[in-house]
């Protein structure tokens, strides 16, 4: 089959199964989209949902976030992974934002990557998210699936952010970034998956990558 009538029909399957898919981090504003988002990092969107919540209420816009600082911030967000270099990451995003644009998010891709601790998976969450602009941030589901189903070759994620991009429409890829991270959790884990019995990877990917994947190590 085709990549592009692969794409296709995957395109389908992941409409019929999530055909509103919610944002997994909860937020506000675009400013606690891109904190939460920062904070994802190494951690479990469910992790960062319990621990925002206080971290909101202390600093809910980038004023309140500069002024509490990193070592304020770092006991609201200890239980997160790189919690010390996140904190300070805020506390520098915070202070940019005030700095550079009157305290609001920008809406460029340029201008997010410019921030600390924002790279551009996260830039293209907020803009995706935030501001309605097409991107597919490319996360480890995302990247896992891609793979599997033959979509990109599985070398790096800027690679397979690439091929997506190539293979689906450009109105497209907000709901399929999320429809993808959503199937990558419940029906496609990394481990114990059996791809034969896979709604997706038991036609889309490879005989070989059926066989490899499925099979214990103790057995190869």
């Amino acid at each position: 089959m085709r990549r592009a009538d692969k794409a296709g029909r995957i395109a389908a399957i992941l409409e019929d199964l999530y055909p509103e898919p919610p944002i997994p981090l909860e937020h506000a504003d675009a400013f606690t989209l891109l904190v939460a988002v920062v904070l994802s990092a190494q951690t479990t969107d469910k992790k960062v949902n319990q621990v925002t919540p206080a971290l909101f209420a202390a600093a809910p816009g980038p004023a309140a976030m500069a002024a509490l600082g990193a070592a304020r911030i770092h006991p609201l967000i200890r239980e997160l992974g790189l919690a010390p270099q996140k904190a300070k990451a805020l506390e520098g995003l915070s202070r940019l934002l005030i700095e550079r644009h009157g305290g609001e998010v920008p809406r460029s891709f340029e201008a997010l990557e410019a921030l600390p601790g924002v790279g551009h998976k996260t830039a293209s969450v907020v803009m995706a998210q935030a501001f309605g602009e097409p991107a597919f941030p490319v996360d480890t589901h995302i990247h896992r699936c891609a793979a599997r189903w033959g979509l990109s070759n599985g070398t790096t994620v800027e690679r397979t952010e690439r091929d997506l991009k190539a293979l689906f429409p450009r109105a497209r890829w907000n709901a399929l970034h999320l429809q993808i991270i959503y199937f990558g959790r419940e029906h496609c884990p990394a481990r114990g998956h059996d791809l034969s019995a896979c709604p997706i990877c038991g036609w889309a990917a490879s005989k070989k990558r059926i066989r490899e994947e499925s099979t214990p190590r103790a057995a190869r």
